[in-house]
């Protein structure tokens, strides 16, 4: 009887995560395009779902809710439906869609998407060959085999995205960095905007009113007409010979219009570029912004720390056994020499500092994908984009549980690990240091040059 309870309680979650991730399809993803697949918007928010149900999971094995049974049935069945998503079903929908629209193919879509199909698993599965990450006890078939390898990508990822967040951020929200901007500034910038517009319309004109010449002349040629006509067309030049010098014109004009066009796109950038940095800047001077600026400190602060670990886990292969709070604990206690219930206060604010992970990891994933997917995407390309973000949702989230395990004391480790089989967990926090270390550095190095370089950009005359 309690088994269907919890089972009720798992399944009424699942399908309320399912009708958000559904209306987050519908209203951020797809609100500007006309043309939609169900089966995206179904895969999308089944992919959704069942992410979501794994960090609830970890709560439930943090406050102990549920039976212990009912909580290894539901994560190993949870486990299976999402790699399930993942290898499977995801990837050969992916195909399906770049296959349809390729009309040359079309009549043969379900062939090439299988074929699409069959060279991912290949790659996917060669991809477990120079990682350490698999015990030899494992079979070909066995769920370790599978979820090993979305490790990889998805630490990779979460390691990728992190590292440039912990950059990024501190260089976003402190004023230190913000660019001196003018109202002088931005006229100038303006001015030699709406100069390229007109040279661009000028240009514009010219080349109709060239056309317009070759077409009155192309009439004009052909209006004999009768015997002597016939007789004058053959004996003559080709039609449109007569006009031949006015094409190395149209071209070179036509280049010359494309030169602008683009230096246009770039000048209504960097001039949409000033106006945000000028709203900052005015923003910085208010109460929230002060706020900000102080948060801004304290990330980079904490950037710092982030990447000095990362260095000495990485140089003295390091991986801690105690989660971060006990340990943090344990050593202000001992420093401080009091009485203190560590294993207790430990259990409580790890459940907190879990649920922050959490809920900051689906907020700041979601945010990234609705600014992705904007970017990039267009009415013919949407359900690949889609997909493409569903794969890397999913893979994000299974990533994370392996991470966020190390962060939890642990005897609530004891489930997960039955889950998730006999991984090397070390090699995964070691990857996400190494790939940690390489986007933050990289992201310091990027952020540098963009910002030593724009303002000659945006002050060259």
């Amino acid at each position: 009887m309690s088994f269907l309870i919890d089972s009720s309680i798992m399944i009424t979650s699942q399908i309320l995560f399912f009708g958000f991730g559904w209306l987050f399809f519908m209203r951020q993803l797809f609100k500007d395009y006309e043309v939609r697949q169900y089966v995206v918007q179904v895969i999308f928010s089944v992919t959704f779902a069942f992410s979501c149900t794994m960090f609830e999971l970890i709560i439930f094995e943090i406050l102990k809710v549920l039976n212990s049974s009912s909580r290894y049935f539901h994560w190993k069945m949870n486990l299976c439906v999402i790699l399930l998503i993942l290898v499977f079903m995801v990837p050969f929908y992916i195909g399906y869609f770049i296959v349809s629209n390729i009309r040359l193919l079309h009549k043969q879509r379900l062939l090439f998407s299988c074929l699409l199909w069959l060279t991912f698993m290949y790659f996917f599965w060669k991809l477990g060959d120079p990682f350490p990450i698999l015990s030899p006890k494992h079979g070909i078939l066995s769920i370790e085999q599978l979820i090993s390898r979305v490790g990889v990508i998805g630490v990779t990822l979460m390691a990728l995205l992190s590292g440039f967040g912990a950059v990024n951020c501190p260089y976003t929200y402190m004023s230190y960095f913000l660019r001196n901007v003018t109202d002088a500034d931005i006229v100038a910038l303006e001015r030699r905007l709406l100069q390229t517009m007109d040279m661009i319309i000028s240009k514009k004109k010219r080349m109709a009113m060239t056309r317009r010449t070759m077409f009155q002349k192309g009439e004009v040629h052909n209006k004999p007409s009768g015997f002597w006509g016939m007789i004058k067309s053959v004996t003559t030049s080709a039609p449109g010979s007569e006009n031949a010098h006015f094409v190395p014109d149209l071209t070179l004009i036509q280049q010359e219009v494309d030169a602008l066009e683009e230096l246009s796109r770039q000048l209504f950038l960097e001039t949409a570029d000033l106006y945000a940095t000028k709203e900052r800047i005015e923003y910085s001077k208010t109460f929230k912004g002060k706020y900000f600026n102080f948060l801004g400190y304290f990330f980079s602060i904490y950037c710092v720390w982030k990447i000095f670990m990362a260095t000495i886990n990485i140089v003295f292969d390091r991986v801690g056994k105690t989660d971060p709070v006990t340990r943090g604990i344990e050593i202000t206690v001992n420093y401080l020499g009091i009485q203190f219930d560590v294993k207790f206060w430990s259990q409580h604010i790890s459940f907190i500092l879990v649920g922050i992970i959490i809920v900051t990891s689906i907020r700041g994933l979601l945010i990234t994908l609705t600014k992705f997917f904007y970017a990039i995407s267009s009415s013919k390309s949407s359900n690949v984009i889609v997909l493409l973000l569903a794969q890397i949702m999913g893979m994000y989230f299974v990533s994370s549980v392996l991470l966020i395990r190390m962060s939890m004391p642990l005897e609530y480790r004891t489930i997960i690990t039955e889950v998730l089989g006999e991984l090397q967990f070390n090699f995964y926090h070691r990857w996400f240091d190494v790939i940690f270390l390489v986007s933050a550095l990289s992201s310091i190095l990027f952020l540098y040059l963009a910002h030593k370089q724009a303002p000659e950009k945006h002050m060259a005359p």
